[in-house]
């Protein structure tokens, strides 16, 4: 990916960067993590609060502006939410998450060949009733599709309406669908005509979870939006993990204006310029602004007092457990979602991701995944790994189960912001004059509603910045 040196209209003194080097190393995408212990400075152009993927893409484009910045991470390394982690040869992403690729702010900012993005199959295998049944995309694979007329997921109306509702929303601009008029998902789809059989079996265990919702409760703008990107693009993993996508905006910046390990307590406006307090006790002054780049209950914290910034929903949660099994124990080799469309239990869906993509694990073993939508706080890590095992043996077969190895249990409070109606997926990013947030939260709650906001916010900031400086 390259940068042009774009200019603004901002006063040349604002184009200066820190003086100080520190000692910064990308790391590969299974540790998701930066090394460095350099000195910080006390002042800088813009300070960004937060290294998911909101905070990189804000920093990105203050790049391309020539806007000096500091990107300021609490943890020990860049993408927040979406990370991956390297166990015992397998790259563990941090819960249940897929990449479209026809997300339009991730093809602009994005270099999809570097990520050698791996395909899922176009489609899923349902659950129910003791069998599996395909559900395909017509267009991606007919025979497969002919084939699934008459299983019990759903009617031939029902087809017939999906076809129908591809059409729809493939003829709306992407804001058309984020300021239409809203109700939920579920609501949607009855309005729209699908039959019970089809919601609950497919509809359900598919977009509840994306949203992590299963009640599909989601505003229908949100629903819109994913169903368009889904006819016009491919469910992928990056070779190297989900992490590979904020690893990949963070190797782009200059490496000495990301500092790691150094959370934020406080963002205040008491002198001419905002003041950015450290846990550390180290204060950081901005010149120009600051954007607060964190989850939304992160961000209300933050900035307690001020503006209200999210919509102090409950947040969407999920479990998402990995398994390591032998190559030769596994039921399918094709790179499919397995979904739970009986109604029963407490898994989602699951998936081989060393069959989608092969990097996940050792060349002789398989990594497993599989997904449930909840906190599940009364349950220990034993008995919701026992639970779990044991729908595995209903679906599969006590034989096919046998020796696998649980590899770790990720336990995600805050998997997504709720966005169920009324939602604004485009509210302003400006707090007051030089305060700024993003965050999926602002947008819709996927890869690319963070990135967009990213870019929202370095606008309002510039646009404000150009206005006082007329």
């Amino acid at each position: 990916m390259s940068f042009s040196a774009v200019g603004t209209c901002l006063p040349c003194h604002y184009y200066f960067l820190p003086t100080w080097q520190p000692r910064v190393q990308a790391s590969q995408a299974s540790s998701s993590s930066l090394s460095l212990s350099p000195p910080v400075p006390t002042k800088t152009g813009v300070i960004v609060v937060g290294a998911g993927l909101a905070g990189l893409a804000a920093a990105t484009h203050l790049r391309s502006k020539n806007i000096p910045f500091l990107l300021l991470e609490a943890s020990d390394g860049v993408g927040g939410r979406v990370r991956t982690d390297l166990v015992d040869g397998f790259l563990l992403d941090r819960g249940f998450q897929i990449f479209i690729t026809a997300y339009p702010e991730a093809q602009a900012l994005l270099d999809y060949e570097s990520l050698r993005l791996q395909k899922f199959y176009s489609g899923a295998l349902v659950y129910f009733d003791g069998k599996f049944h395909t559900v395909a995309d017509p267009l991606r694979h007919f025979t497969d599709s002919l084939a699934s007329l008459t299983n019990p997921i759903g009617s031939l109306i029902d087809k017939l309406l999906i076809g129908l509702t591809r059409a729809r929303v493939l003829g709306k601009s992407d804001r058309e669908i984020f300021t239409a008029g809203e109700a939920s998902t579920m609501e949607l789809l009855k309005e729209i005509g699908f039959s019970d059989s089809i919601i609950t079996r497919f509809f359900r265990p598919f977009f509840g979870g994306i949203f992590f919702d299963p009640e599909l409760e989601t505003s229908s703008r949100l629903f819109n939006f994913i169903f368009k990107c889904l006819a016009l693009g491919e469910n992928t993993l990056p070779a190297n993990g989900i992490g590979a996508i904020p690893q990949q905006l963070a190797a782009n910046l200059p490496p000495e204006t990301i500092l790691l390990n150094s959370r934020v307590v406080s963002v205040d406006f008491e002198s001419k310029s905002p003041i950015v307090k450290l846990q550390s006790g180290e204060i950081i002054a901005s010149e120009m602004g600051v954007i607060v780049a964190v989850e939304e209950p992160e961000a209300e914290k933050l900035l307690t007092g001020r503006r209200k910034i999210g919509s102090r929903k409950p947040p969407r949660s999920t479990v998402c457990l990995y398994f390591a099994a032998d190559r030769d124990r596994i039921p399918v080799r094709e790179p499919v979602l397995f979904l739970n469309g009986s109604g029963k239990g407490i898994v989602n869906n699951m998936f081989f991701a060393t069959n989608v993509a092969p990097s996940y694990g050792p060349a002789e073993k398989v990594l497993v995944s599989v997904s449930l939508i909840g906190k599940f706080e009364d349950v220990g890590d034993e008995d919701l790994t026992a639970e779990v095992i044991r729908e595995m043996s209903d679906w599969f077969g006590e034989s096919t189960i046998e020796g696998w190895k649980h590899l770790r249990t990720y336990r995600i409070g805050f998997a997504q912001p709720n966005q169920s109606p009324p939602s604004d997926l485009m509210k302003d990013p400006t707090v007051q004059s030089g305060l700024y947030v993003c965050g999926d939260y602002l947008t819709s709650a996927t890869f690319d509603g963070a990135l967009v906001s990213g870019r929202r916010a370095v606008e309002a900031l510039v646009r404000e910045r150009a206005v006082a400086y007329v």
